[in-house]
């Protein structure tokens, strides 16, 4: 016979043969509910905060750098010409666009709102209604040192994401536009933060009172979780700069539950099921339903005071004052109706046969950012700062190849992970990044791009990061060849993405380059 034991790396070690008869070993003890419900975070609270300040400077400084160029002569590119001006109206109208005209509002208030921001602290021009998205994007990079920590346990792995996330094409272009998407991306990485911190806060109320836990068979209430009202706080957030944020309301939710459940198993309560719904789903509701209603509707002030809003007065016009629905404020009546314009806006927003948008994508070129998206282009001897016979200025949305076409295994590994060993971390990142992507596959008809990717970003990144961790190996064995040739494959990985997005810079901000050196930029036929 031959027995194995398991070793740091997780891969069974032979320790040789033992006779017949030998009694088999005494079965380990099941570990302490304290143990069950999860390491502490590192200790290096210092060093980790310098870490995530220092790489967000170095991130802002290069979402910063030249961010008022490029300009379609002095007005916004792509679809900046749709939120840049709404967002101007809001400063000259009390916060609400005013072109009843053709009622082109798409979209909730709060990104535009974020964006006139910027634009009363800078003036109507490339910077002021870009400043709002990159101060965005450079908190983002903060947070997701943040979070990888809290998801790995270590901070090294939280400067790789860092890093990563500063070296993501897409995260980057989308920093540097007056578009909606990178706000959403923030409000949902926020989001995601909150969630897991209140997964560690839970785990440790409960560590608290383990010698309490069989008192009743539900296990404690936990008193307010601060942490998932934020969560639910930052999801109305979300939704107030895109709708598409329900998906993040319903993902999460579901994920919550779930880590209740898991927690109170863990801490040895006797019912964690029947617990969870008697102690923890009507707050769970309340914050992660209720709380994104109300904060969504907040969204709303400045239409809601407002007398010129479009829609704000439809009840009395365009619609009855009275019914089964004259019960409901007839603010809301009317802001439910104005928003099912705006629903039948997207729902009627379809490819036409035979004439699609050029730069059009479908879902499932986005894991690996097949499609890109091309923002600007110029090609003239007048482009400034060239100095050949002719140059190209161009900005494309692209997601840097050594970080977006590894997707699919990364996104596999995370799957068999989450599925054969239960690995917490692998689902919570799966969850995020499935509720941006798989909705789009309900209606393929619809007209798609790939920037609607942007919120996904970095779930990609925390997916990345997690698989590099899994590389590394245990850090205890620093010393072993194993650790030696996980720190190299991490190394090679981490500089082919630094590499590429040095390779991709001139096309990711609009820098002119010869027409030979556009072509070289566009590795793919798909690029094209």
């Amino acid at each position: 016979m031959r027995t194995d034991r398991v070793v740091d790396d997780g891969e069974p070690e032979v320790t040789g043969a033992v006779t017949v008869g030998t009694p088999p070993p005494l079965r380990p003890p099941e570990p302490d509910p304290v143990v069950r419900l999860g390491p502490p975070p590192p200790t290096d609270t210092a060093r980790s905060w310098l870490l995530a300040i220092t790489l967000a400077v170095l991130g802002g400084v290069l979402r910063f750098a030249g961010l008022g160029y490029p300009t379609d002569a002095g007005t916004p590119v792509f679809d900046e010409k749709h939120y840049v001006p709404q967002a101007w109206q809001m400063l000259r109208n009390g916060g609400v666009e005013d072109n009843p005209g053709y009622e082109l509002v798409a979209h909730p208030p709060l990104g535009k709102q974020l964006i006139a921001l910027g634009e009363w602290l800078f003036g109507y021009d490339s910077t002021g209604w870009r400043v709002a998205a990159a101060f965005c994007g450079t908190l983002m990079i903060l947070m997701i040192v943040r979070v990888a920590r809290r998801l790995t346990r270590s901070t090294l792995l939280g400067g790789i994401a860092g890093v990563l996330l500063i070296c993501d094409g897409v995260s980057h272009v989308q920093s540097r536009v007056g578009m909606l998407d990178v706000f959403q991306a923030f409000f949902v990485l926020a989001a995601f933060c909150t969630l897991v911190r209140d997964r560690d806060d839970v785990r440790g109320r409960l560590a608290s009172v383990a010698d309490r836990i069989g008192d009743s068979p539900f296990g404690p209430a936990l008193g307010v979780r601060w942490w998932r009202l934020a969560t639910g706080v930052l999801l109305g957030l979300a939704c107030g700069v895109k709708w598409s944020g329900l998906y993040w309301v319903a993902f999460f939710g579901v994920l919550v539950v779930l880590w209740d459940v898991s927690a109170r198993r863990a801490a040895g309560v006797a019912r964690p099921w029947v617990g969870t719904l008697r102690r923890d789903l009507a707050p769970a509701l309340w914050a992660l339903l209720v709380v994104p209603v109300l904060t969504y509707l907040s969204c709303w002030w400045a239409w809601f005071g407002s007398e010129v809003g479009i829609d704000r007065h439809a009840v009395g016009n365009q619609v009855g004052t009275g019914g089964p629905w004259s019960v409901v404020p007839a603010a809301l009546r009317s802001l439910w109706y104005y928003s099912g314009h705006v629903l039948q806006f997207h729902e009627s927003l379809d490819t036409p046969v035979g004439h699609p948008h050029p730069w059009e994508s479908k879902p499932w070129t986005w894991p690996m950012g097949l499609r890109p998206m091309l923002y600007f282009y110029e090609s003239s001897p007048s482009v400034d700062g060239c100095d050949a016979t002719e140059c190209t200025s161009a900005v494309m949305l692209v997601g840097t190849p050594a970080l977006w076409w590894p997707a699919i295994p990364v996104l596999a590994w995370g799957i068999w992970r989450t599925v054969t060993r239960a690995d917490w971390r692998y689902a919570a990142v799966l969850v995020g990044y499935a509720a941006g992507f798989l909705p789009w596959f309900v209606n393929i008809d619809r007209q798609m791009y790939f920037f609607y990717m942007t919120p996904v970003a970095p779930f990609l990144v925390l997916a990345t990061v997690l698989v590099m961790g899994d590389i590394l190996g245990r850090a205890r064995r620093a010393g072993s060849e194993r650790r030696r040739t996980g720190l190299l494959v991490v190394g090679l990985w981490v500089g082919a993405v630094v590499a590429n997005f040095a390779w991709l810079w001139p096309i990711l901000v609009g820098l002119p380059i010869t027409p030979e050196h556009w072509q070289a930029e566009l590795w793919l036929p798909s690029w094209r």
